[in-house]
């Protein structure tokens, strides 16, 4: 029998983040990051003058994988994926350059987390049909904090579940529902009920009329 599969990003769904980040930006490169804004590139020089977008991504590259060590785990969590993968197969799918897929994977494991990790760039359709098909077609979960992914899911993978799930307490109030997530819940003791609820209905998700 075909077990469900929750597809789950990882930075700020499972481990925080930018709360991080912004703290190695300070103290590497005198760089002011407002994370609590919802802006990932709201982030200013010492003189108050805005960081240029090229460089936001060049120090992305130097905090990944360097400086992953700094990262935390977001609370309830690896109890919820320990809880879901008793019935369910997990697939962890992160947004990184395919050189840091061995750092995350050693990372999640020494916070208790061990499931097939992929590396990703771009949008998550593709890549969550992709895998949903490798699974044999499951009722399928998809957890992430990025509207866009969501976006691209409902495109290419409609009959996913689609949860929006930002783990960030400082940032969470200041990020809109994803449009075209099927609900959003910023806490994994609520997340992993909604996820065990979808699968145990074993029914896909409705393509049309979403809702929050």
């Amino acid at each position: 029998m075909t077990r469900p599969l929750l597809i789950c990003d990882c930075d700020e769904v499972l481990l925080h983040m930018v709360r991080h980040f912004g703290t190695w930006l300070r103290e590497r490169h005198d760089i002011a990051f407002a994370h609590e804004t919802g802006s990932f590139i709201a982030m200013t020089h010492a003189d108050g003058s805005p960081v240029e977008h090229q460089r936001i991504w060049a120090m992305l590259d130097e905090f990944f994988p360097a400086e992953m060590e700094r990262q935390t785990l977001v609370p309830g969590a690896a109890e919820a994926l320990a809880a879901l993968a008793e019935r369910a197969d997990i697939v962890i799918l992160t947004n990184l350059g395919d050189h840091c897929r061995d750092h995350r994977i050693e990372q999640l494991a020494r916070h208790g987390i061990r499931h097939r990790v992929e590396t990703n760039q771009g949008g998550k359709g593709s890549p969550v049909a992709r895998l949903v098909a490798e699974y044999g077609n499951p009722v399928t979960v998809f957890v992430d904090d990025l509207a866009t992914h969501h976006e691209s899911v409902a495109k290419h993978a409609p009959t996913v579940h689609r949860l929006h799930l930002v783990a960030e307490p400082a940032m969470a109030p200041q990020v809109p529902p994803a449009a075209h997530a099927h609900a959003r819940i910023d806490d994994w003791g609520a997340a992993r009920d909604w996820i065990a609820q979808r699968f145990a209905a074993d029914q896909p998700a409705i393509t049309e009329g979403i809702s929050a």
